[in-house]
């Protein structure tokens, strides 16, 4: 991991794929029952000191540090657009939870939300889920803020405590979730999460059960590793045996008979105790979702003091991309019709195997650059790319690293020290190399760090020198855009990508 305390040159390669043709083009489709698309509210972008978002305004502080990128997708609602494949793997949830679980009166058992707001509050994102105050997951470079009391929602468990509150004992929640987060084909900054909960009464959790009638959800004794200090274990071992017996029979629903099924133990602050699951899928095993029974706690602060309930959490993306053997998440963005089009079936439950978009392979650039001295996280930089590479870019990783022995102070508004090593790239989802005038490419000129202090001579390490030097904005808090400076001293013109 990089030191943010050190000035280090960061070394990275940055891999430029195939994606479907349509993905960067920043339009968006406004389904039925969606909100509207944030790009009508994100063009303009903050006025002043205020971000507008899904119709309403936010105020901004030193906490807001949404991306132009995210800001685009806010609003998309990719599970809600029909054949899309995460649309797909919704419907086929519904409908087995449709099918499998009938209330008294012969309606479904549990309610679908899938149009909540993505703008929640802090408390409702941590505080409500008992995510203490110095949880890691409140980081600041690991979440997108709108300011410091709203930001995007990290999971769709923001909204479990207010479902509770109304009431609710049996319900999903479906929705894009944000997180930032590294750049490579199995991560993007949007994912779009599912959420089940169900409460149980002692009545309905001990009914069909010998001398149930004797059975007690609650005592007070202590936590251990096995049940929480106020549930008695009859009632945890049962419910636990409900909530694996329920996700045992969703996957078999999603892949089919025959599977191989694992429960792993593992934490989550507001279940107690915990799993995850993992499928044997083609000879190997995949993670596929996380549970547990909730914490009383929680319950009891929603105003369900005499019930006790089991969450599950599941990505869709995940599921999709094993499903219809997707290999790139980025995918799920595209308005190729090529990509669309496989996925318009007449039966959501029949099979798809997604069929690639080009033939060429990826492109490797490399990019170098002085950090920041403090105020800086790797997400930072993940977040520029994402934003002025946009989809083209599929992986950056960390290839060296390099701190000055001299240099006990860097000016933030000097210049950086990058190369980038130029390659003719695929348009992603194109069938053809893309041609000089059409790839977003420019020539600058810039003078060799070489050349200047010797400093940077590993870096150089590919001769003839391809380097040059930028400027970058930083305001603190992240970079906003990076630019080449003048030329001066050895000058060597070549044709560069600009991706940030």
């Amino acid at each position: 991991m990089i030191c943010s305390t050190l000035r280090r040159v960061g070394h990275v390669h940055i891999y430029l794929v195939r994606k479907a043709s349509g993905v960067s083009k920043g339009h968006h489709q406004q389904t039925v029952g969606s909100r509207p698309a944030a790009s009508e509210f994100a063009a303009r972008g903050a006025s002043g000191n205020v971000l507008e978002l899904l119709g309403k305004s936010y105020p901004q502080d030193n906490y807001s540090n949404l991306s132009r990128k995210v800001l685009s997708r806010v609003g998309r609602n990719l599970h809600n657009q029909q054949h899309h494949p995460l649309w797909l793997i919704k419907e086929r949830v519904k409908e087995h939870f449709y099918q499998q679980y009938v209330g008294r009166f012969g309606t479904p058992l549990f309610s679908v939300y899938d149009d909540l707001s993505p703008v929640v509050t802090t408390w409702q994102n941590f505080d409500s889920l008992l995510i203490p105050a110095d949880h890691p997951s409140r980081k600041k470079g690991d979440n997108y803020y709108v300011n410091g009391t709203h930001m995007l929602r990290a999971h769709t468990s923001a909204h479990q405590w207010d479902l509770l509150r109304a009431g609710l004992d049996a319900f999903l929640v479906v929705g894009d979730v944000y997180r930032r987060d590294q750049i490579d084909s199995q991560h993007y900054p949007v994912f779009h999460q599912l959420e089940g909960v169900r409460l149980f009464s002692k009545h309905e959790l001990f009914t069909g059960i010998k001398d149930g009638e004797s059975l007690q959800l609650f005592e007070q004794s202590s936590r251990s590793a096995y049940k929480q200090e106020t549930h008695t274990m009859e009632a945890t071992k049962l419910l636990e045996f409900d909530l694996k017996q329920t996700l045992t029979r969703l996957v078999t629903h999603l892949f089919g008979d025959g599977l191989d099924i694992r429960w792993v133990d593992c934490y989550f602050p507001f279940t107690h105790p915990s799993f995850e699951m993992e499928i044997n899928f083609h000879g190997e095993w995949l993670e596929v979702l996380g549970c547990g029974v909730m914490e009383q706690q929680l319950v009891n602060s929603a105003g369900a003091q005499d019930q006790i309930g089991w969450a599950f959490g599941l990505g869709l993306e995940r599921l999709a991309m094993i499903l219809y053997d997707i290999p790139d998440i980025r995918l799920f963005w595209s308005e190729d019709e090529r990509f669309l089009k496989q996925f318009r079936v007449s039966d959501i439950n029949q099979k798809v195997k997604f069929q690639p978009l080009s033939k060429y392979p990826a492109v490797i650039n490399d990019i170098s650059f002085w950090l920041p001295s403090e105020n800086y996280t790797e997400n930072d930089f993940y977040d520029l790319v994402r934003t002025i590479g946009g989809d083209l870019v599929e992986k950056v990783e960390l290839i060296d690293k390099f701190e000055h022995p001299k240099t006990t102070k860097l000016n933030l508004g000097a210049g950086r020290c990058s190369y980038l090593e130029h390659q003719d790239f695929t348009f992603p989802g194109h069938t053809r190399q893309a041609t000089a005038t059409e790839s977003p490419t420019a020539t600058w000129r810039g003078p060799c760090p070489r050349e200047r202090s010797g400093v940077s001579t590993r870096l150089c390490r590919r001769l003839p020198c391809s380097c040059w030097v930028w400027r970058a904005d930083f305001d603190g808090t992240a970079w906003t855009r990076l630019q080449p400076l003048g030329t001066s001293g050895f000058v060597r013109e070549k044709r560069i990508l600009f991706v940030g």
